[in-house]
């Protein structure tokens, strides 16, 4: 279809210039999708996949304050894969250098620079903004500093491990909303929702759980980056956890979740035990829907603890080497920490005999998912049905 110069909306959020949009077969003022946006915001979050994920959570609160916005956000890849398709991001870039060249055409109002880094700093450079929030950089030596005075409370955690570790008591998504600017703190949930094919996916998945008399799902998010290698517990840990699981819930399906990384452990984990593996290869959004298929999750601090909290799930969470304070479980699940003396730590890497994750109690663990399950069901929400639609706060 050919458009009328004088009659096509051009400052509408879905006109691109080269083809019709998908809402109207008409661009004129009578599209009843016409939706002009009053601000350009620039998105900043190149960081770790789970901390992306997080980050959703602000999503809400930017759609508060800016309710006439055109949000643009700008990550490593790959989780770009996980914000396409978000309901209220209107363009997803990655750093790559054909993505940075499409940035160079773009002006915006706002940049919000989440990560503390020169490299999320330096996306700016390749596009104008009029006013930035979160982090910039010292020019001449490269040191992080705050963007404004709010962020300072952020910027100082980083540089201080007694506030870090013990005084602080906040969670990293209340800490962003204030070093953002971003108003009042209502506790908005992580908002990664599924499309309608993912959905559909999603049920069919879960059904192929639920077989041979199986009531529920419990899921084992068996590893993590190796950043952090210290954040997943042992192979012969997680066989003790099934064995005495499938012991105490006979009703329960339990599968194994991961990435790339952890196919070859949970080859290990799973062998001789009547569990089902998913897919460790098929990509972040297939593994987003294992996640949310399960009802229960048991995780380290990992981009699979972070899924688990996006779709809603119970999850039970256990900590060693990072702060369980700065995670929001949002009254879905329990927090259980090592009993190693020395954590937090955050170190990267550890040469002690006894590590934190062999300090985790098999006790608490259990016990944490008996909690989680019997408060999915008082809940009044049917195991699997809980979603952060239901459970998180309204733009209003």
């Amino acid at each position: 279809m050919f458009y009328n110069n004088a009659m096509a909306q051009t400052n509408c959020r879905y006109f691109s210039g080269y083809k019709p949009c998908s809402k109207s077969q008409s661009c004129d003022s009578d599209c009843v999708s016409y939706d002009a946006p009053k601000i350009s915001i620039l998105i900043v979050h190149l960081g770790a996949l789970g901390a992306v994920v997080r980050s959703t959570s602000l999503l809400r609160a930017i759609k508060r304050k800016y309710p006439s916005s055109m949000l643009t956000w700008v990550t490593d890849a790959p989780a770009h894969l996980l914000l396409q398709n978000h309901p209220v991001i209107d363009r997803v870039l990655t750093t790559r250098e054909a993505d940075l060249l499409q940035l160079r055409s773009l002006e915006f109002d706002v940049a919000f620079v989440i990560d503390k880094s020169l490299k999320a700093v330096g996306v700016l450079r390749h596009t104008q903004v009029l006013q930035v929030f979160g982090f910039t950089a010292n020019p001449v030596n490269g040191a992080i500093l705050p963007a404004t005075p709010a962020a300072e409370e952020l910027w100082e955690l980083g540089l201080n491990n007694q506030k870090k570790f013990f005084e602080n008591k906040k969670p990293e998504t209340q800490l962003m909303i204030e070093a953002l600017e971003l108003g009042p703190y209502k506790r908005d949930s992580y908002w990664l929702p599924l499309t309608e094919s993912e959905q559909a996916q999603l049920q069919e998945r879960r059904s192929g759980f639920l077989t041979n008399g199986k009531k529920w799902v419990l899921g084992f998010n068996t590893g993590c980056s190796n950043v952090i290698a210290a954040k997943k517990l042992t192979v012969e840990f997680h066989r003790l956890m099934i064995t005495s699981l499938q012991s105490r819930y006979p009703e329960a399906q339990i599968v194994l979740l991961g990435g790339p990384e952890d196919t070859e452990r949970n080859v290990q984990i799973a062998r001789g035990l009547p569990v089902i593996s998913t897919a460790t290869e098929s990509g972040l959004r297939d593994g987003l829907i294992s996640v949310a298929a399960c009802d229960v999750v048991i995780t380290g601090d990992s981009l699979g603890m972070h899924m688990a909290i996006s779709q809603g799930r119970q999850v039970v969470a256990w900590f060693g080497p990072t702060c369980a304070h700065e995670i929001d479980l949002y009254g879905r699940g329990v927090s259980i920490l090592t009993k190693s003396s020395c954590s937090p730590c955050w170190k990267r890497a550890c040469e002690k005999s006894i590590m934190c994750y062999d300090q985790v109690s098999l006790q608490e663990i259990v016990h944490a998912v008996e909690s989680c399950r019997t408060n999915s069901l008082s809940g009044g929400l049917a195991l699997g049905n809980s979603t952060p639609e239901t459970l998180s706060s309204d733009l209003a």
